[in-house]
This record gives C-alpha cells, structure tokens and sequence, in this order.
C-alpha cells in the first residue's frame, strides 16, 4: 500500500468513526421524538472537499453527498460514479443549470422557482424534489414564502412530484434557538399536505446542519445535511 493510500484509509477510518457518533446523537434525538433513528438519512455535505475526500467518505460509510454547487456536482459525481453514492443537490437551482444537474442527482432539495419547473418537465428523468420554504421570510435567503407554499405547489406543472420541503433557518447562537424555524417547516408540511395530497406527498423534511441537527431531527427531520462535524468530529 502507498503512502497515499495508507492516509486515504486513515482519513477513511477518522470519519467513519465521527460518522457514527453522528449516528448516536440522531438516536438519541430521535428516541426523544419518538421516533425511529433509521428514518434519518445523513447527507455529508461536500462543498469544501474534492473529489479524492469525496471518495474517502464514501468507503467511510456514507451513502449520501451533497453538493451546493452545480460545477462542482458534475466533476464530483462524474469521479465518483462507479462507487454508486446517492447525491443531492442543495444549493441555488438556476433553471439553466437543471439539464447538468437532475441527471445526476437523485433528490434536489432547493426547488423554489417556476422558472426551474419549467426546466424540469423537460426531462425524461425527474429527479426527487423538495421545495425551499424561506420560513423567516429572510431576504437574505431563497425560498418560497410560507404563506405562498400552497399556490405554488398547486401551480407545478403536472409531472412534477413534490416529496418533500428544505428550509435553512437564520443565524442562531444556540441550537435550540433553531428550534421554532424547524418547528414552523413541519407545522407548515402538515397544514399544507391534506390540501395537495393527491399530487405531492410531502412526506420528508430537509432541515438541520452541523450545528443544530439534533433539534431538527426532534422537530420531524428526514434528512441532515452534515459537514464540520463529520470531517472534524466537532460542532
């Protein structure tokens, strides 16, 4: 074995072990909410990592990667192909960008444009969509307005199938302080979902990072989006 090899399988081994201590804490979470721990799925979000770490995750154990942005989601993917992950695309979907990106991701997360639908019924194969909802009604941040979640979902053109909703809630100083953002995406799912049940299932919920992910999965997450605290072991 190379030198290089040898570090790859460390690196491999690091986070595999972080990796499952993530597990725990959504265990525990999850425990607290009643909830059943494999109903979350973690998503190692790899942004500031390239396509080698990207590997080396991977063989960690992790089965779903997440890239924000669309360039990058193509080398990535591309290089990390015949390993088979799921990836996701989390980041600003620019409706010019969708041909690159749904044929290589099995959920986008950031749906919040008719602009993007309308590339999207476009294609043969539709990737999983969740809609972005701007829960703080922030500026700074894309997504749909809560009070508009239910006209837009209502006007996606007929082969579009939502399954979910992602929020990314504003700057908070403690975790719990997150609390009522993730609270408001699940409250919202369940006022929303009787109204569009025959057309969206609405069943999952994108919501929670390094910093905050065991109340997201206490307040009903299905899917974290991970990255400090997978490749440093730390918050």
């Amino acid at each position: 074995m190379s030198s290089t090899d040898e570090s790859n399988a460390e690196r491999s081994a690091v986070w595999a072990s972080n990796l499952a201590r993530v597990r725990e804490r959504i265990a525990a979470a999850s425990a607290i909410s009643d909830r059943a721990a494999d109903a979350v799925r973690v998503l190692a979000a790899v942004k500031y990592i390239d396509t080698a770490a990207c590997v080396d995750l991977i063989h960690a154990g992790v089965v779903d990667l997440a890239e924000n942005r669309a360039d990058a989601l193509v080398t990535k993917h591309d290089g990390t192909v015949l390993l088979k992950p799921s990836w996701h695309f989390i980041g600003r979907l620019q409706s010019r960008q969708v041909r690159d990106i749904a044929p290589r991701v099995g959920t986008i997360h950031t749906l919040c444009s008719e602009s993007a639908a309308g590339r999207l019924v476009q294609l043969d194969d539709i990737p999983e969509l969740f809609v972005q909802v701007n829960v703080a009604d922030d500026p700074a941040k894309d997504g749909i307005a809560p009070a508009d979640l239910e006209r837009f979902l209502c006007a996606l053109p007929e082969p579009l199938r939502v399954s979910g909703l992602m929020t990314m809630p504003p700057f908070a100083d403690t975790a719990e302080n997150s609390r009522s953002a993730f609270a408001t995406l699940r409250e919202l799912r369940d006022s929303v979902a009787p109204a569009v049940a025959g057309h969206h299932g609405l069943r999952a919920l994108s919501m929670g990072t390094t910093q905050d992910f065991d109340v997201a999965v206490q307040e009903g997450a299905t899917h974290v989006r991970l990255g400090r605290i997978l490749y440093d072991g730390e918050e």
